[in-house]
């Protein structure tokens, strides 16, 4: 692989490796080895979708449409409010959760709430399409390419690594006090993340 391909992995890297509500939501499901496999590929194509989107022009149309992003970023922040309430309150009843293949939400379910933690955060355009999209575009062909390769494969990197990876946290998770922390943080993540929405 060329230099281009290795740039796009660490820039890629760089952005998707951080405390958010995605990575937060496949950690969980990871523990619970509840739907691993559909939760990374679906973050891992709709990263390479939006990259792709991103590279193909899409980015332009982001950064200048000022009411999609402020729709985006009130729906993401309402969502993250309900979604840490949800965590909050699995936190303060405490409950040791079943660390199996069996039980938990559907697919359905988990895909849709996947589906919005992706989706409704204003950051995952700004990182993916804007930001990713600008710096691979200053490349020529192939090279713009070849770079928003290197980031997808960051990303599928990464998720298969936290979604199949936390498995080994689950002895971790064998009791109730081990969830209420888990759910915890997950809340004040969740919180925290929509509060910075609001005020960005």
């Amino acid at each position: 692989m060329n230099i281009d391909y290795f740039s796009g992995f660490a820039t890629g890297l760089a952005l998707i490796v951080a405390i958010g509500s995605q990575n937060a939501y496949v950690l969980r499901q990871g523990i619970l080895r509840q739907h691993v496999l559909p939760l990374v590929l679906f973050c891992a194509l709709s990263d390479a979708l939006l990259i792709l989107a991103g590279i193909g022009g899409a980015g332009l149309l982001i950064r200048d449409t000022p009411l999609l992003m402020t729709l985006t970023r009130y729906g993401g922040a309402l969502f993250l409010v309900a979604y840490g309430v949800l965590a909050a309150r699995r936190a303060w009843q405490g409950a040791a959760m079943p660390t199996g293949t069996g039980g938990g939400v559907t697919l359905a379910a988990a895909l849709a709430a996947c589906f919005a933690f992706t989706f409704l955060n204003p950051h995952v355009y700004l990182d993916t399409v804007v930001l990713l999209g600008s710096i691979a575009n200053q490349r020529p062909d192939p090279g713009r390419w070849i770079f928003g390769f290197g980031a997808a494969s960051a990303s599928l990197c990464w998720f298969a690594a936290l979604g199949f990876g936390a498995r080994f946290l689950a002895p971790l998770f064998a009791t109730v006090r081990a969830w209420r922390v888990l759910d915890g943080m997950i809340a004040l993540t969740m919180w925290t993340l929509a509060w910075m929405l609001l005020v960005s």
